[in-house]
């Protein structure tokens, strides 16, 4: 491990906290002119005499009570950082997307509650060092940066990469070696879109489900008969070009929307159910058995067996043409990434 050190101190001890400025730093002006960083919730009151984040929690419970235990969480949690983590000497950092550069600089002050300085009450006040332009910083960097958080914690690597280019130095790494982190961070921020969008199906009901298939397979040019509630004796949804089943090719939808993986007995019985001259279409969002998918491959009735993983990547494939109601199911936005 190495450190640097500007104007003689070290730095291997001391934190590095982003501190986002309001939606879209709007304060950010603020923060530079009257040399503080600051956070929200006025509600709160002073917290001066707050002595844990358990009182904190206890606190913000109350004031804002109709706010569920995630968002409980999260936000006391930020509260109790500014409160309780944030020292003097650590460094403090905030964004100006305008100017598109990191202010920089040095916590001066313990907590205070002050009205008068800023929009937001909760204080700390800072020596600004200087600024540092995102141009000059890692593509590994700038994705630490990126963090949707309103504070938040720098590693080591980023907080020493952020002083080094505010000591003037170039630390820009290697064009090619942006390129592959880049690649990197692209590949990490799609797979845990993937997991996210499997978490939104799965917390679906099986009647939300069986309507997510459906909808689906409107999106992707068939017309369906969703099975009434009740027996469906092994067919939930009927998909066909003309949705009579009069045109080829007619398609029997079975959707077992639940933890477990289905069984080559339950992909067997459905394939008899499923008749001469249909073909069979078989959800499982709790996977299949080796011995399922097996089974599935030496039918002779054409069979397609969908598990989370493929049923996500069709969903996100045929999102376009979906219809309104089966959108709202599982709403979803679009990301571009730069080439």
């Amino acid at each position: 491990m190495w450190y640097i050190s500007i104007q003689g101190v070290n730095m291997s001890n001391k934190s590095m906290w982003m501190v986002r400025a309001g939606e879209k730093a709007y304060l950010v002006d603020d923060f530079k002119n009257k040399k503080i960083i600051a956070i929200g919730w006025n509600d709160m009151g002073d917290l001066s005499g707050i002595n844990s984040p358990d009182r904190i929690k206890e606190l913000y419970r109350k004031q804002y009570p109709e706010e569920k235990d995630g968002k409980v969480n999260i936000s006391s949690g930020q509260i109790s950082r500014f409160r309780f983590e944030f020292n003097k000497g650590d460094y403090a950092i905030t964004y100006s997307p305008d100017n598109r550069s990191y202010l920089v600089g040095e916590i001066t002050s313990d907590y205070e509650y002050n009205i008068k300085l800023s929009e937001y009450h909760h204080v700390h006040q800072v020596k600004w060092l200087g600024e540092v332009s995102r141009d000059k910083l890692s593509t590994t960097t700038k994705n630490t940066l990126g963090a949707i958080s309103t504070i938040f914690k720098l590693g080591d690597e980023a907080k020493i990469e952020m002083l080094q280019v505010l000591e003037g130095k170039a630390v820009q790494a290697p064009q090619d070696n942006d390129k592959v982190e880049l690649a990197i961070i692209k590949d990490d921020v799609v797979s845990k879109a993937q997991e996210f969008i499997k978490d939104k199906v799965m917390s679906l009901d099986w009647e939300e489900m069986q309507e997510l298939i459906a909808g689906l397979l409107r999106g992707m040019g068939y017309k369906t008969i969703v099975s009434p509630k009740g027996s469906d004796r092994g067919r939930d949804i009927q998909a066909s070009p003309d949705g009579l089943g009069l045109e080829d090719p007619r398609i029997i939808v079975e959707v077992k929307h639940r933890s477990g993986q289905m069984g080559s007995k339950e992909v067997r019985s459905f394939i008899t159910g499923v008749g001469h001259g249909s073909k069979g279409l078989y959800v499982s969002t709790g996977g299949f058995s080796k011995e399922a998918k097996y089974e599935a491959d030496r039918s002779t009735t054409p069979m397609t067996l969908i598990d989370i993983d493929m049923l996500v990547g069709l969903l996100v494939q045929y999102y376009d043409n979906l219809d309104a109601d089966t959108r709202a199911l599982v709403p979803l936005i679009k990301i571009y990434w730069p080439a």
